[in-house]
């Protein structure tokens, strides 16, 4: 690795050192909900049915839980499925061939 790359390499973790990470996660089954706890102090509630890899599972499978040292992955161990937790808070929950068969998320009433 040269200067150059190094350089670009630190600026590129020194930006991501300020972006939301997660710091904790858990599974509520009422109402079948993975909440999500950031850095910022905000929670993140996805429902689990529109999670790909997490929409059959069973809610035992779902309450195990590891985040990843970086805050950017959740892991389901009993599932052996993982989550990208930048893709979540951009609303991305799984490939596009999943998201494509998922119902349009409805707006919320004014």
């Amino acid at each position: 690795m040269d200067e150059e790359d190094y350089a670009l390499a630190t600026a590129r973790g020194q930006a991501r050192a300020n972006e939301p990470r997660a710091v904790g996660a858990r599974y509520l089954s009422v109402p079948d909900t993975l909440v999500v706890t950031l850095s910022t102090g905000m929670e993140l509630h996805v429902p689990v049915a529109r999670i790909e890899g997490l929409a059959q599972a069973a809610a035992e499978d779902l309450h195990e839980i590891e985040v990843s040292p970086a805050g950017t992955g959740l892991h389901f161990p009993r599932l052996d499925a993982d989550v990208y937790v930048p893709g979540l808070l951009a609303g991305i929950t799984g490939s596009a061939r999943w998201m494509a068969r998922l119902p349009a998320a409805q707006a919320p009433a004014a």
